[in-house]
Order: structure tokens, then sequence, then C-alpha cells
């Protein structure tokens, strides 16, 4: 696996696989709704950037729908298949 800042490997359209599941979701909408993570996002799904927050938050979609998650539960696809 090689080392590489998560910056310059990620953006909009990259893809992601979640490696870690967060306790707590939130979802991307205008209206954003915070909720105890119960199964909905696992390790291994995987999804698509849609755009960057501040502080290392990220806009991903899933098949469950868009949420915003922390860079450090998932990492860029092609960096677990190096």
């Amino acid at each position: 696996m090689k080392l590489a800042s998560k910056g310059s490997k990620l953006g909009i359209g990259s893809p992601i696989v979640v490696v870690e599941a967060p306790k707590m979701i939130k979802t991307a909408a205008s209206v954003p709704c915070l909720r105890v993570n119960a199964g909905l996002v696992k390790p291994g799904d995987v999804g698509r950037i849609v755009s960057r927050k501040p502080k290392d938050v990220w806009a991903v979609r899933l098949s469950i729908g868009t949420y915003l998650i922390d860079g450090k539960y998932f990492k860029p696809l092609e960096e677990l298949a190096d």
C-alpha cells in the first residue's frame, strides 16, 4: 500500500472505500440530519466523493444516500488496490 497524502489522491468523483464505520453520520442534504450509525454505513462500502468540506470532511455518495464523512473513515479505492 502506498503512503501518500490523502489530499493529493482525492477529488470530486474519486472512488473511496469505507475502512471504519463512523459512530455518527450526518446527511449531506440542505437540512442535514445527524444520527447514530445503526449499520447504515459499514466497512467495505464503496462510494464517490461529491464535494469537499472544511476540516477533512467529505460529502460521499453511497448506495444509501449522500453523507458527510470524516477522512479518517475511508481510503481512496486505488490505494487499497496497490
